[in-house]
């Protein structure tokens, strides 16, 4: 009954998204994504079903083609990958079990810390945004190569978690909710944590999507409505990214991704580089007039 009600949920708060996404990008006269931001939707919401992630991905591109500024990626990620995320829920959330009761809880967890991120990230000054970025796509890069390695925590069989370690579980995702509105990817964090705790690294699929479907949609409504945004990207992301997602879930289902992950590395280090070169340059200062 829980994950039904989740699941309408689900449905009804996408709904709201778009319907707020479609309006403010009419009315900034928004609506047409170019083909290029549709293709990257469609790879980094690919990959990320299979496992890889697309916040890091993303971020990297946009920064290295430079099409969107700095201070507009973690409203941009947070928008445009929220409705390929939604479809990824409804998905695993239907075909994976895991206890109910952690779901749900984890979800409202992960709602509530984005609730409070949110206004705070639209108020950061440009040189905060660019360093909390760069320094989550280190972590990123960090993750991947220890993903490769095999030095992540390999789970237990839990489908559900003792009261101390649901605590613990219910927490974190607070926590990571609101890092998630800076741009700094929930999934990869949310799956150590819970393998960590004993659960299932497949019952945590569930949990770290639906998360996600809900958070991202929540800070979502209030990101397309800020300055900070190029709503022709986010729905680019959109519209490359639910296919892809239909795609990857129910007919290619899994890929050696090794290599890729290794590739996805030295991009996002580069990328970081970059970001937290911007934030740590000297502001120029205007020199006195004469006379």
């Amino acid at each position: 009954m829980v994950v039904v009600i989740l699941l309408a949920s689900l449905a009804v708060l996408a709904t709201a998204f778009l319907t707020v996404l479609l309006i403010v990008a009419a009315r900034r006269r928004q609506l047409r994504p170019r083909a290029e931001v549709i293709g990257l939707g469609a790879v980094t919401n690919f990959f990320d079903t299979l496992g890889i992630g697309s916040f890091a991905p993303t971020t990297a591109y946009l920064k290295l083609r430079k099409l969107v500024p700095d201070s507009f990626l973690p409203a941009t990620l947070n928008s445009g990958h929220a409705l390929p995320t939604v479809a990824q829920a409804l998905i695993f959330i239907h075909l994976v079990r895991v206890d109910a009761l952690l779901l749900a809880a984890c979800i409202a967890a992960s709602v509530a810390g984005a609730t409070l991120g949110a206004p705070l990230v639209m108020r950061l000054p440009v040189r905060a945004v660019q360093g909390v970025v760069g320094i989550s796509l280190l972590v990123a890069a960090m993750l991947y190569a220890l993903a490769n390695l095999g030095l992540l925590p390999a789970g237990g069989d839990a489908l559900a978690l003792p009261r101390p370690l649901f605590a613990i579980a219910v927490a974190a995702h607070f926590v990571l909710g609101a890092l998630m509105t800076f741009g700094i990817g929930l999934y990869a964090p949310s799956l150590i944590l819970l393998s960590l705790l004993g659960l299932n690294p497949a019952a945590a699929f569930p949990v770290m999507m639906g998360a996600c479907a809900f958070l991202m949609p929540v800070s979502g409504m209030r990101f397309v409505r800020s300055e900070r945004i190029d709503l022709r990207v986010v729905l680019g992301l959109a519209i490359g990214g639910i296919p892809a997602v239909l795609l990857a879930a129910y007919v290619v289902k899994s890929l050696p991704l090794a290599g890729l992950r290794w590739g996805v590395v030295v991009v996002v280090l580069y990328a970081a580089a970059l970001l937290l070169h911007a934030a740590l340059k000297p502001r120029s200062v205007p020199a006195p007039a004469v006379g």
